[in-house]
């Protein structure tokens, strides 16, 4: 494992995340690049590095990306990614916008020094962000989802793992008045029945009637054309049922695995997941 760094294309909010900080697995030949995007928080980082080191063996080059404002990308204070806990969609969209860019310079970065094909991989809040660069980034050939899901009603107001940002809009309320579930149906309005009024990406900004839209990883399924190995976890409570259904529906071109276990156990089924993402990147190559 190496560690590869550039700066950032834009201005983050605390001086560490300036540096992009890259782990790069490499096989002796290389047949394809995996950018790996993490979950959120830093205790997921070391478990899901397991990864890059497995997909030697598949000759599958990683590419593991740190997230702004997580390990050494943040003050040393923090436990990862706390600028995404936050009740305001303006500032919300910022962060997530800052996260998926990061994404585009890396495929900027490999495309450099490889001429093999770039695909995209993330876990749980990565695979949030992998939805909506899948979308935005049609260099990528193709996506694998893991264990997340769309639908911002369903993670904020279900997911235990946000609790501290429930808590958050009832003590602060955000730009639309938000402070309960009944507040988000109301701003929000029917997801799936707003999803379908756009047209294309720009829509999204051009015609939500609330901007939570904007980093919705829902708002994007349906632009992502690329092919989507997605795998659900069955038993799964930090992503809801509803919010991983919801994604599913609105991802046209996607092969689906599921999984017989919870959020943290789909850790149990990392070699299993491993030969599926790399059968998934060999197919049609």
């Amino acid at each position: 494992m190496k560690l590869v760094t550039f700066q950032t294309s834009y201005r983050p909010i605390v001086e560490e995340s300036k540096t992009v900080r890259v782990y790069v697995f490499e096989p002796k030949v290389v047949s394809h690049n995996l950018i790996f995007i993490h979950g959120i928080g830093n205790g997921n980082i070391p478990y899901l590095l397991w990864f890059g080191e497995k997909f030697r063996e598949y000759n599958i080059k990683t590419w593991f990306l740190i997230l702004p404002y997580h390990e050494k990308r943040a003050p040393e204070s923090w436990s990862g990614g706390e600028p995404f806990y936050h009740p305001s969609p303006a500032y919300c969209v910022k962060r997530f916008d800052e996260a998926v860019q990061d994404v585009i310079d890396l495929v900027d970065f490999i495309e450099k020094e490889s001429d093999k094909p770039i695909s995209l991989m993330g876990f749980s809040f990565g695979g949030m962000i992998t939805t909506i660069a899948l979308a935005r980034e049609k260099r990528i050939g193709k996506g694998i989802i893991c264990c997340s899901g769309g639908d911002w009603r369903w993670i904020n107001w279900y997911s235990p793992y946000t609790k501290k940002l429930r808590d958050l809009y009832r003590e602060r309320g955000n730009e639309f008045r938000c402070r309960s579930e009944k507040d988000c149906i109301r701003n929000r309005g029917n997801t799936l029945e707003v999803i379908k009024t756009f047209e294309s990406i720009e829509d999204i900004r051009r015609k939500s009637p609330v901007s939570c839209y904007f980093y919705d990883p829902a708002s994007y399924a349906p632009f992502v054309e690329q092919k989507v190995l997605f795998f659900w976890a069955l038993f799964d409570r930090v992503i809801p049922y509803r919010s991983y259904a919801t994604l599913h529906r609105l991802l046209r071109n996607k092969k689906t695995v599921f999984l017989p276990v919870g959020h943290k156990g789909s850790y149990f089924f990392r070699r299993y997941i491993a030969r599926k993402v790399a059968r998934f990147l060999k197919d049609d190559e």
